[in-house]
């Protein structure tokens, strides 16, 4: 089999489509047959070694996190699948293997695919429904009637913050690019701000939610926009703000974090069509490489890359 994967942690010349074994499903895992991978920035970080000490320094290490597929063997104790389901879900940080002919994951970081969920658009939901759920669910404890404001509200988490939490009864304001205002206002973002004209820390409203998705904007003002009680979720993460966190119960910090009743309700959500990520670009695993470079520098494609697998 194939699978994108480097040797060393660096750029994005260190990327390499090479040969691969996989090794049989262990206890509580699941080997996926991939018929889609998405394109997250978590790709690219991990290979830079911005997370190192989770993934730490046993090389080749292979890149990917979101996938759809069909199961083709379990491990000892899984109850979830059997061979020949059809599933999305994520692969463990510290394994990756997700841009590859096949992966490897924890049962509990897959969930089945809904028959109405074409695989392309089952790709698209890991990592940003999790981390939208891990935000408004799990830290926030989001509540019908309350106000949500996402920054960056037309990227992948900040898509799926907003579906998610119009889903959850809220009402949601937002800002993203001018291009992007129409999409965000066709999802129910009201008001949406232009990021480049607007300076936020002026904004008059206060917020129940504000989510950082973007990793944009700063503790203060972040903070400065949720109303007394309210929290700031930050998708940026550094150690600093672990501990600010610790004495400042308002702010939030998110790690993507799987779960099994996470991924079966992003599933049913998927399934009621409640949760859709537009998707952009398609190309095949041979041509990955080059598209992760690309964007990995910076291009904007306005939605989901996603790599074929044959």
């Amino acid at each position: 089999m194939k699978r994108i994967q480097y040797h060393r942690y660096g750029g994005a010349d260190t990327m390499k489509l090479e040969d691969f074994e996989l090794k049989a499903p262990g206890s509580g895992e699941v080997a996926v047959k991939i018929a889609f991978a998405a394109i997250n920035p978590i790709d690219w970080k991990v290979r830079n070694g911005r997370l190192k000490m989770v993934t730490g320094r046993t090389f080749p290490r292979a890149m990917g996190s979101d996938f759809s597929g069909t199961v083709i063997a379990v491990g000892v104790g899984v109850t979830r699948f059997k061979v020949g389901d059809a599933v999305f879900g994520l692969a463990q940080i510290k394994d990756g293997g997700a841009l590859g002919e096949a992966v490897i994951a924890p049962e509990t970081f897959v969930a089945r695919k809904p028959n109405s969920v074409s695989f392309e658009e089952a790709a698209c939901l890991g990592t940003p429904g999790v981390t939208a759920w891990n935000g408004l669910v799990d830290k926030a404890v989001l509540k019908a009637g309350q106000s949500v404001f996402v920054n960056g509200c037309t990227g992948a988490v900040g898509d799926a913050t907003v579906q998610l939490a119009r889903m959850l009864g809220a009402s949601v304001a937002g800002s993203c690019s001018a291009d992007a205002m129409p999409r965000a206002q066709a999802q129910g973002v009201n008001p949406v701000f232009d990021y480049r004209r607007t300076d936020l820390s002026t904004l008059s409203d206060r917020f129940d939610v504000v989510y950082d998705t973007a990793a944009t904007m700063s503790t203060a003002v972040g903070l400065g926009l949720a109303r007394k009680g309210g929290v700031f979720l930050d998708i940026d993460p550094t150690p600093v703000k672990f501990l600010r966190s610790v004495f400042n119960r308002r702010l939030k910090p998110i790690i993507c974090t799987a779960r099994a009743d996470i991924l079966d309700g992003i599933a049913r959500a998927a399934g009621e069509g409640k949760l859709r990520l537009p998707i952009v670009e398609t190309v095949p695993l041979k041509a990955a490489i080059p598209l992760l470079a690309a964007l990995e520098k910076g291009r904007k494609i306005g939605g989901k890359a996603l790599v074929g697998i044959p």
